[in-house]
Formats: structure tokens, C-alpha cells, sequence
């Protein structure tokens, strides 16, 4: 079977009211983070689902033992944050992932050519070739920044797909290009815009997601 990029909007109600929250400019920075929260929490949730490595065991009930599954802790699991931004949706998802390393890795964005630059690596040399990467960044738009974490991910050994990628906002730009390259990923996104104006930025999108975070 030929892979394809996947890319899912959940349908959840929880995800559509802290998107309306995080999109309002109305909403001050403290509830803007508490939005990009709860969103990398509910998306890093679905995008768990059929991702996480289990196990199959026995435990003792109160009564019998019985069958039972749980998360294989000898899988490692990795959460790559794209700084800034990143961090924000970094904090829901630590809730749900509490034992996954914390790799960061800081992209810049020239405001003029649109070309990201890395001003911070700390990924390792190589990643186990099983590791399950869950890459944190609220907006796909040009698709620059996703492309260069990629890059570096797949360069240490990261599988595409056993890649997730969580984001609020995603655009077809960014997402062509990743469908090019790296068609067995998955992406998790609140929405899918389809606009991105010449200033790559995403319409109606949230503006500056870094900024609005940490309210600069």
C-alpha cells in the first residue's frame, strides 16, 4: 500500500471551544496560553490513540486475574517542542506523556525571505529507531519550520512513521510540502486554513502564536 501524509481534525467539542478561545484577539495573553494548554492536551490525547506502544499482561483484580494492557515503558517516546511557540502546546502534552524526553529545537523565521534558521538544537545524535516523536508547533503555514525540524528528526534516525506532529492551525502549503517528503506522517490539527497571505501568515489563523503566548 502506497503511504500517504495523514492529517486529522478531530471532532472533538473540548478542541472547537479552546480554538475559538486561542482565535478570538480579544483574548489576553493568560487565557491564550491556557487555550494553546488545553489544545496540546486534547490533541496530543487523539493523537495517542493508535500511536502509544502497549503491552499485553496479567494483573490481579480484587477478585481474579484478569488481562490487561499498558503503555510499554521499554518503547521510547520523544516530544520535540519547535521554540518558541512550541512550548505552549508542549505543557498539555507533557500531562499526558510524563515520561517522554523533551528535545528542544528553536526555528526562526526571516521575516523577509520566509526561510527558517536554527538558533538552538538539542537533539541527540541519533534516536533509537523505534522512538515515538511527537513534534509541537501551532502553525503549519509556509511549511519552512516543520520542514527543517523534519529534516533534522529524520537525519537521527526518526521514522516518519512513527511521527505525529500536533498543531493548531494548519495550511495547504505546509502541508504539500510535508505530503511531498514525508508521506507515511501523521498530523494533528484543531483546523485546516486555507489562506496564507505574503506575509506567511495564516488566514484567519492566530496571528503571531509566540507572541500571544508569552504576551510580547
Amino acid at each position: 500500500m502506497t503511504q500517504q501524509l495523514l492529517v486529522y481534525v478531530p471532532p472533538h467539542p473540548l478542541i472547537k471551544h479552546w480554538l475559538a478561545v486561542a482565535r478570538d484577539v480579544a483574548t489576553p495573553p493568560v487565557l491564550f496560553r491556557a487555550a494553546i494548554t488545553e489544545l496540546g492536551r486534547w490533541l496530543t490525547y487523539e493523537a495517542a490513540r493508535d500511536w502509544l506502544p502497549t503491552l499485553e499482561t496479567t494483573v490481579e483484580s480484587p477478585l481474579a486475574p484478569c488481562p490487561a494492557t499498558l503503555i510499554d515503558p521499554q518503547v521510547p517516546v520523544a516530544v520535540v517542542p519547535i521554540l518558541r511557540a512550541g512550548l505552549g502546546l508542549l505543557e498539555g502534552a507533557q500531562t499526558l506523556l510524563p515520561l517522554a524526553k523533551i528535545y528542544h529545537l528553536g526555528l526562526v523565521r526571516n521575516e523577509e525571505t520566509l526561510e527558517p534558521s536554527c538558533y538552538l538544537n538539542k537533539l541527540p545524535e541519533k534516536f533509537d529507531s523505534e522512538t515515538r516523536v511527537l513534534i509541537t508547533d501551532p502553525m503549519l503555514a509556509t511549511g519552512g519550520s516543520i520542514m527543517a525540524a523534519m529534516a533534522e528528526l529524520t537525519k537521527r534516525g526518526v521514522e516518519p512513521a512513527l511521527t505525529r506532529i500536533v498543531c493548531v492551525v494548519a495550511a495547504p502549503p505546509a502541508l504539500q510540502k510535508l505530503s511531498a517528503d514525508y508521506p507515511g506522517l501523521t498530523v494533528y490539527s484543531a483546523t485546516i486554513d486555507g489562506v496564507v497571505n505574503d506575509k506567511g501568515y495564516i488566514v484567519p489563523g492566530l496571528g503571531d502564536a509566540g507572541d500571544r503566548i508569552f504576551g510580547t
